[in-house]
């Protein structure tokens, strides 16, 4: 209303309230009540020519006088917010020094010990979190269980979201477990890096080089892990795991049989195992494959040194310098 008042103003300045009143069709209070904010607002002026009378101000000089109001009210509203987090940051200050002081938050312990399968998986995806630039994994076992593998898609899927670098080592014999290759090959079209080995140190992962986990018993996975933060002892692991990694192959490659013996990896790493006086299950542990398979190669083996027993063949095997 305001704002028609002030339009037919500018149309006919000499105009009064009768006559505002007439050519707006407004009753003379809401008339009046629109000169008043008019008048507040500095959109109109006491006349110089006749006594008594408000002229309208022009359109330019009054938005620049709007502007200049609206300036001055935001500069006031700023002076009392600096006012009022000057008095807010004195209370704090003085609440501060009346309450007591808070215990510091605990250091997280150089060793923690994880019990249990749920532990281990808290943790794992708590670091998982965290790491920012490289994970270093060590999976021995050759086929990995549909567990462990559904348990770490999540895991792995995070990290590599958020560009963390995968190193993951694992043995020659997963080549030949379908679900275990998939996972493997699914890394690897994310970004991830994948090697494998005949044979591999016992499992762990170390997350941005300062947090290793490893497992209590190496041969019992369930009963629980140990998060290890010591630095030295996580330096160790990291060693341990490069000169892993150098002598691992990529997954897309496949192992080349020995020019003069005609081995493969893995066979030349069974007969030593077989030579230093290990079973065929704990020598299949090594490989990550079944007493059974061990069994199977060790025939062919056998056969193709003409041998009549493991004892003959690990010798011949070390006469033809297959073994050393």
């Amino acid at each position: 209303m305001s704002e028609a008042v002030y339009r037919a103003m500018l149309s006919h300045p000499e105009g009064g309230v009768q006559e505002l009143c007439e050519q707006l069709d407004l009753p003379e209070s809401a008339v009046r009540d629109a000169l008043d904010k008019l008048a507040d607002l500095r959109l109109l002026r006491a006349s110089r020519d006749v006594l008594g009378v408000m002229r309208p101000v022009s359109p330019e000089l009054g938005l620049e006088m709007l502007l200049r109001r609206q300036e001055e009210a935001l500069l006031r509203r700023r002076q009392e917010l600096e006012l009022s987090k000057a008095a807010a940051a004195r209370a704090i200050a003085e609440y501060a020094d009346l309450r007591p002081t808070a215990p510091a938050a605990p250091a997280a312990p150089a060793t923690e010990r994880l019990l249990g399968l749920d532990a281990i998986q808290t943790r794992l995806e708590v670091l998982a979190r965290e790491v920012s630039a490289e994970c270093l994994s060590v999976m021995p076992g050759g086929a990995q269980s549909q567990a462990s593998l559904d348990a770490s898609r999540p895991l792995d899927d995070t990290a590599m979201n958020k560009g963390v670098a995968l190193l993951t080592l694992y043995q020659d014999s997963m080549r030949h477990d379908p679900p275990t290759l998939a996972y493997a090959r699914w890394m690897t079209e994310r970004g991830g890096v994948v090697r494998t080995c005949p044979t591999l140190p016992p499992r762990m992962l170390v997350f941005d080089r300062r947090v290793a986990v490893v497992p209590i018993d190496p041969a019992d996975t369930k009963r629980g892990a140990l998060c290890i933060r010591e630095a030295g002892v996580v330096a160790s692991l990291v060693a341990l795991f490069e000169q892993t990694w150098s002598s691992a192959i990529p997954l897309g490659a496949d192992r080349c049989k020995d020019a003069d013996s005609g081995l493969t990896a893995s066979e030349e790493e069974l007969l030593k195992l077989l030579a230093s006086g290990l079973t065929d299950e704990v020598a299949g542990r090594r490989l990550g494959i079944s007493a059974r398979s061990v069994r199977r190669q060790m025939a062919a083996l056998m056969e193709r040194l003409d041998a009549s027993s493991r004892f003959e063949a690990g010798l011949r095997a070390a006469q033809r310098g297959w073994i050393h």
